[in-house]
């Protein structure tokens, strides 16, 4: 699973990059900070099987804390995304080409309103038109796709194969054909279907969470209401670095994600306004909003769900470690395509599988849940 930061330039989206990965990359307040992509991962967070059998994990990737298990998911911080990148403006086709795997991505917005469209300092601009820019772009690079070779195109199976590197199938192409009523004759669409068919293809293979950013900014107060109204989670990325930074450096106690933190080192005068004004973000808004919005994209978004390996008689692997492994399968997965995940072998020689929290065995077919453990037993 890859999850694209995409944004205009400036919007903070390395900031945001860097607070959830702890990864040093290159920010400025200027436009085209990022050129190549920043690669790394964050984490979701879930509910650690280890509570529910009272022992201590031992993740092999990933960490837990009181608790609360942190699952890597990869995230790609691209170029900035300027009106007409979809023709090449900025550095428009290096950032689209980016971002052809991504199974989600996170719109970075300026919530502050301080930077135009282009991501240059302004006094007032409106985030909400750069919602609506952004998804026009994705919308017309998709129709560009299909385009590029719309005189060959025969039948579905010539479009499928003409959009293959945006994961999109034959399945997909004939549901949405069907959703949108058109007739499975794709020479018959004229310009306006073409474009409300990438509309649709671009909704399923890529949909986009929106993050209103720099929420720590004054002027954030005369546009975050609406964009929350329009579906955006507020955020700061700046306090979320701040406070892992401080909290790697032992003077807070602080899981990402949480309403509140505790001092428990020596601060300076310095930095005791900055925690304040940070304790203040998270009254309002019940966290710095980057741990929500990673967790919204992957379980919310996308519906994936954590499935542990683990047995009924032993938690542990041979080396003793107790739980060390986590999986995110997608919505849907069932035993065998867990066991196939593990393993191919286990895959092809499943034999059943155990939930060992109930204890009950399951077959194949058995779909599995959010925290499920399961013990899979395979043939030799």
């Amino acid at each position: 699973m890859k999850i694209g930061l995409v944004g205009k330039p400036s919007s903070g989206k390395s900031t945001f990059f860097k607070a959830a990965t702890l990864i040093d990359v290159k920010i400025g307040n200027f436009p085209f900070t990022t050129i190549t992509p920043n690669r790394g991962f964050g984490y979701v967070r879930v509910e650690c099987a280890e509570k529910f059998f009272n022992v201590k994990c031992n993740p092999r990737q990933g960490y837990c804390i009181d608790g609360n298990r942190f699952v890597p998911v990869e995230l790609v911080d691209v170029a900035g995304l300027v009106p007409g990148a979809h023709e090449g403006r900025g550095m428009g086709n290096k950032f689209l080409d980016d971002l052809r795997q991504a199974d989600c991505l996170i719109h970075v917005v300026d919530a502050s309103g301080t930077t135009d469209s282009e991501g240059r300092e302004c006094i007032e601009h409106n985030p909400a038109e750069d919602i609506k820019f952004l998804e026009d772009e994705l919308n017309y690079w998709f129709l560009s796709i299909i385009e590029r070779n719309w005189r060959k195109m025969n039948d579905i199976k010539c479009l499928a194969k003409q959009l293959s590197g945006l994961k999109v199938s034959e399945k997909l192409i004939t549901g949405i054909i069907k959703k949108l009523g058109f007739d499975e004759t794709i020479k018959s669409w004229d310009e306006e279907k073409r474009l409300i068919f990438s509309k649709e293809v671009r909704k399923q293979v890529q949909p986009i969470l929106i993050a209103a950013n720099k929420i720590d900014k004054p002027e954030a107060g005369k546009w975050v209401d609406e964009l929350i109204k329009l579906g955006a989670i507020p955020c700061s990325a700046e306090a979320e670095f701040a406070l892992k930074a401080a909290a790697k450096s032992n003077l807070i106690k602080y899981i990402p994600g949480d309403k509140n933190f505790e001092i428990t080192g020596q601060v300076t005068e310095k930095q005791k306004p900055a925690l304040e004004k940070i304790k203040i973000i998270l009254k309002r808004f019940g966290s710095t909003g980057v741990q929500k919005i990673i967790n919204e994209s992957v379980f919310g978004v996308l519906k994936y769900m954590t499935i542990f390996p683990g047995g009924v008689k032993k938690l542990s692997d041979k080396d003793g470690n107790v739980l060390p492994d986590t999986f995110l399968m997608p919505p849907g997965s069932t035993a065998l395509d867990f066991a196939y995940r593990i393993h191919e072998d286990f895959g092809k020689k499943f034999i059943t599988a155990i939930n060992v929290k109930t204890k009950q065995r399951i077959g194949k077919d058995h779909l599995l849940k959010e925290g499920d453990v399961i013990e899979l037993v395979a043939g030799r």
